[in-house]
């Protein structure tokens, strides 16, 4: 099976995860494509490939006879976003040679809109029909990374030392590291495959946050509700408008922080807002926190104690805080996309990445491209051609002289 039939296999399973699941994985369907995987990894070569209970597949490319080096971890994670549905996905390949794309009588992706086109012009893509998101995000790392394991196995000259795989469930969550089991996994450093075009490198992620908000109302037959009713869904209106407007995702870049609303549900006797807090300095994150806690006290000054109950956790942290002291891993991807010819970029990641959930168990794990774009949408669509510069990248990233 050649890389894009890879691809073409894997986006057919529909492995959408769900914030709010309480069950691990929080869809029963990426089990699906982890059997999958398992019996493709096999196919391949690698005898120990396995699927655990949590539904994380695990397997192991011996080291090159006579060659002794570092066991480099691989990681992609299965599931797709539930932004958008992950369902009977219908991809299709065309040559793109610039300006608009027509994904559907009615939907049309357009230059002006996504100018990181340009960096696609003469490129074979996959693109969807306009009306699932395609599941790039991280299939597309999955194909390049079996491939390349694929291309070892067929070119014993290629040296290199042990290979440790992990495909895993619940990163769209920012669970994905929650049940790994590193003993299974086993790498000294890793990289994780689930950037987007071609050439990126990326060490440092958001601090990041959930936030649920419940707010308590009092609902009163409105012909006699005067001083009496308290309308949940005003009141949750009210804590909203209290977070900057400019400080949300569609005012911020870089290493902008913001507050992001995902969910706002409810009627005059309760609401439920769901929110998450992002920044990539420690300080600024701890303060954006503060922040959230002194809206919920003036809520519940001003209306009543208990009238917006908080629920707050932290879902990772900056990984930088911890590579700044393995940048020997960040430069060999460097330099072996140098050596390709491809010239790499830098860039802060604004969100999250299990490479900063196994950064922090131990595993120094930056991110790397995979030449997909435009995620969580009905637009994302992948190159083939730079998913196939990726497979040379992992090959050259892995190899000893």
């Amino acid at each position: 099976m050649n890389l894009v039939d890879r691809f073409l296999k894997y986006v057919s399973f529909e492995t959408t995860s769900y914030e709010d699941a309480e069950c691990f994985p929080s869809s029963p369907k990426v089990f699906d494509l982890a059997d999958h995987l398992v019996e493709e990894i096999k196919g391949i070569g690698l005898e120990d490939a396995m699927r655990d209970e949590y539904g994380y597949v695990y397997a192991h490319l011996p080291a090159s006879p006579g060659v002794d080096a570092e066991t480099i971890g691989l990681m992609a994670h299965m599931d797709t976003s539930s932004a958008v549905s992950g369902a009977n996905i219908k991809p299709r390949i065309l040559k793109y040679e610039g300006g608009d794309i027509q994904l559907n009588p009615s939907v049309v992706m357009k230059e002006a809109d996504f100018p990181n086109l340009q960096y696609f012009v003469g490129d074979e893509l996959i693109v969807t029909d306009g009306t699932t998101l395609l599941g790039a995000d991280d299939k597309a790392g999955i194909a390049e990374i079996v491939t390349a394991v694929e291309y070892l196995l067929a070119h014993p000259e290629v040296k290199h030392g042990r290979l440790a795989l992990c495909f895993n469930p619940e990163e769209e969550t920012g669970r994905g590291t929650e049940h790994i089991d590193l003993k299974k996994f086993d790498p000294v450093f890793a990289y994780t495959l689930d950037g987007d075009r071609l050439g990126g490198i990326e060490y440092e992620c958001f601090n990041g946050a959930g936030v649920k908000f419940k707010v308590n109302g009092i609902n009163i037959h409105p012909g006699s509700a005067k001083n009496k009713m308290k309308n949940a869904v005003l009141m949750g209106t009210e804590l909203i408008g209290m977070f900057p407007p400019a400080e949300t995702p569609a005012h911020t870049e870089g290493y902008e922080g913001f507050y992001h609303i995902m969910g706002f549900e409810g009627d005059e006797s309760s609401a439920k807002i769901g929110m998450i807090v992002r920044d990539h300095d420690r300080a600024k994150f701890e303060e954006r926190k503060a922040f959230v806690r002194r809206v919920v006290d003036y809520m519940n000054a001003k209306y009543g104690e208990g009238t917006v109950e908080l629920d707050m956790s932290d879902t990772y942290y900056n990984m930088r805080d911890i590579l700044e002291s393995r940048m020997d891993v960040v430069d060999r991807a460097l330099d072996a996309m140098k050596s390709l010819g491809i010239e790499p970029f830098v860039t802060p990641i604004r969100g999250g990445t299990d490479g900063a959930g196994l950064t922090y168990m131990g595993v120094p794990t930056p991110n790397l491209s995979t030449g997909g774009q435009n995620y969580h949408g009905i637009m994302e669509f992948v190159s083939i051609d730079q998913m196939k510069k990726m497979v040379d990248v992992i090959v050259k990233l892995v190899s000893v002289e």
